[in-house]
């Protein structure tokens, strides 16, 4: 039921061009050109979306090394010391943050898809050879399973597929 932000930007982009700029072409000049802007802010996304992480990543890089530059002006000024003290207070946290991101994001996908195929293989495995536990294995899939279904539920809730949205917990509550 994922659906991941690839996926959508690339089906909102053939969308627009398959049904949505044919429908307007030449009837609707403006909303032509503004289909055609969509598209392109779309394709731009998808271009831009892999790199978001490593893009902020190295800018957070770039403000640490001009930290370290900015330290070593000496201010005699209050204002400026106070400034230059608050900059060596964010500059510390900046740090931590960058060694805490030294893992990509594409690493923990492949990382979810490894485990999802390894359980497969659990799971198989177990009703192929009818070993006991086949079935506390079962059990706990599915338990594993609902949950996730709440979470790609939830996840989605604003695209109004939900009956009783009220019934689905906010995704910020599910993954917190």
């Amino acid at each position: 039921m994922q659906m991941r932000p690839e996926v959508q930007i690339a089906a909102m982009i053939k969308a627009m061009k398959d049904v949505v700029i044919p429908a307007v072409a030449g009837s609707n000049k403006l909303a032509e050109e503004q289909a055609k802007l969509v598209v392109a802010m779309l394709s731009l996304m998808a271009h831009q979306l892999p790199l978001q992480f490593r893009f902020d990543r190295d800018e957070l890089a770039r403000l640490v090394q001009a930290s370290a530059a900015l330290k070593e002006v000496q201010p005699k000024e209050p204002p400026a010391r106070a400034a230059t003290g608050a900059l060596i207070e964010r500059t510390a946290e900046a740090e931590q943050v960058l060694e805490q991101c030294r893992r990509d994001p594409d690493d923990l996908r492949r990382s979810v898809h490894a485990m999802r195929a390894a359980i497969c293989d659990v799971v198989e495995a177990f009703a192929q050879s009818g070993a006991d536990g086949q079935e506390k294995v079962e059990s706990i899939v599915l338990a594993m399973s609902a949950e996730q279904l709440l979470r790609d539920r939830s996840l989605v809730k604003l695209q109004g597929w939900e009956p009783d949205p009220a019934a689905v917990p906010d995704i910020e509550k599910l993954i917190g």
